[in-house]
């Protein structure tokens, strides 16, 4: 047997008691109702503010065209009768949070302003230190010009290095050829030169 549906509970308009389901309502509330605001002046061409003051002391406020145009007018309008006191707490209530809100952004973007610059004036630093390291790796067209000399130099040594290399090479080949040796026994390094280990004769001593 279907159970019967209850129907439509109607909500007990009262207090929260828990301070998590109270901030949460809020929350929602507060969208819904500035939702609400927005399409009552879009439809209806009307000009609206709405200023509310959340359970944590906090200004949240929202108009059209804007909240500071309509209470100016909304104080204007007044000054032919005695000025309200209340009316004048909730104009200054709702400049100052303004202000405070704006000091606090700007304040905020100051010091994420800053953090970025001293990031980017370190990986500046690092990057010129990875420079002066490693100079020779960077791109040609990038060099300095005392750099480019001392690249060439570097390559032009090198090239002599192995130029002299494959020639005491090729002499140590040919004496070997001379003699008749073999260098089953290997080379080594002395104090003289090479020493060139063989089965016949005396070692040959290459001075370089």
């Amino acid at each position: 047997m279907a159970t019967k549906s209850k129907g439509r509970q109607k909500i007990v308009m009262a207090k929260m008691s828990k301070e998590s389901n109270l901030r949460v309502t809020f929350s929602k509330r507060r969208c819904g109702l500035f939702k609400k605001a927005s399409e009552l002046s879009t439809l209806c061409g009307v000009e609206i503010a709405i200023i509310v003051f959340s359970p944590g002391k906090k200004v949240f406020s929202v108009g059209y065209p804007n909240v500071e145009q309509i209470l100016d007018k909304f104080l204007n309008a007044q000054d032919s009768s005695p000025m309200n006191s209340t009316t004048l707490q909730l104009g200054q209530a709702l400049r100052s949070q303004r202000v405070r809100l704006l000091n606090k952004e700007l304040s905020e973007l100051l010091i994420y302003s800053e953090e970025q610059k001293k990031q980017g004036e370190e990986l500046i630093k690092l990057r010129k230190q990875r420079e002066e390291m490693f100079w020779w790796e960077a791109l040609v067209d990038d060099l300095r010009f005392e750099q480019l000399d001392m690249l060439k130099t570097g390559m032009e040594d090198l090239k002599r290095s192995i130029a002299t290399h494959a020639q005491n090479l090729v002499m140590m080949e040919h004496a070997l050829a001379l003699n008749g040796c073999s260098t089953s026994t290997g080379l080594s390094m002395t104090s003289n030169g090479f020493n060139l280990g063989h089965e016949c004769g005396h070692p040959i001593v290459y001075q370089n």
